[in-house]
């Protein structure tokens, strides 16, 4: 069950489309007061978040900008700002998609499936199963097995499967995983993929399906489960 933070302070609005993403089978949290949103995100995780531009606290787009430095949660604007320079400005600072008000609650639910079908891929084999990441409690889970991870360990995979293929440096890893700016070794984050690696092993025998790249990182690759 995907998870939606709807961040809208007008609460007939934020009720409307917390009814309309849970009939479509979501789970859904609100907040309407825009200095809480970052600190939320940081201590929960969620597969989208519907921000409002026009929140009490802080403007939206510093919101969005903040959330980029730390997640890559797909991000939906809603705002009432219709002129193209916000448009574009809002995507520049890393969102994913647009919605002007006022909008279709409908036009709203199947904005938010489009982004999480291209931006969020599940590892597919050739028999149609799926990874599946249970953000609620750290679980990861495939053909009716299921393993429990860390919080690390849940961030440190969330990470690496929302973009298949890319190669992400420890140095970027650490700055995902540890906001609160700790001092870390990169063989902090070497041991904490080598315990996910083995967790997942109990899901995936003899697939190693996060791969090192040599002087460079770690990548995730989903083609290994085919």
């Amino acid at each position: 069950m995907n998870r939606i933070l709807i961040v809208e302070d007008e609460p007939k609005l934020a009720q409307l489309e917390a009814d309309y993403l849970r009939h479509a089978g979501m789970e859904t949290h609100c907040l309407s007061d825009g200095l809480a949103v970052v600190p939320w995100l940081k201590d929960n995780m969620v597969d989208l978040v519907l921000l409002d531009l026009m929140v009490p606290g802080r403007d939206g787009l510093d919101i969005c900008r903040d959330i980029r430095r730390f997640s890559q949660v797909p991000i939906i604007i809603v705002t009432a700002r219709i002129e193209e320079v916000d448009r574009l400005l809002g995507l520049e600072m890393g969102a994913d998609d647009y919605i002007c008000k006022p909008f279709s609650p409908r036009e709203m639910v199947a904005r938010v499936k489009a982004v999480l079908r291209r931006l969020q891929p599940a590892a597919i084999n050739a028999t149609g199963q799926a990874i599946r990441l249970c953000p609620q409690s750290f679980k990861v889970q495939y053909e009716g097995r299921e393993v429990e991870l860390t919080t690390v360990e849940f961030q440190l995979f969330h990470t690496l499967y929302q973009q298949p293929g890319r190669i992400f440096s420890r140095a970027k890893l650490m700055d995902l995983i540890y906001q609160d700016q700790r001092i870390v070794s990169d063989r902090t984050i070497d041991s904490h993929i080598k315990k996910l690696r083995k967790k997942l092993t109990e899901l995936l025998p003899d697939k190693e399906i996060i791969h090192s790249v040599y002087g460079a990182g770690y990548r995730y690759d989903p083609q290994q489960i085919e």
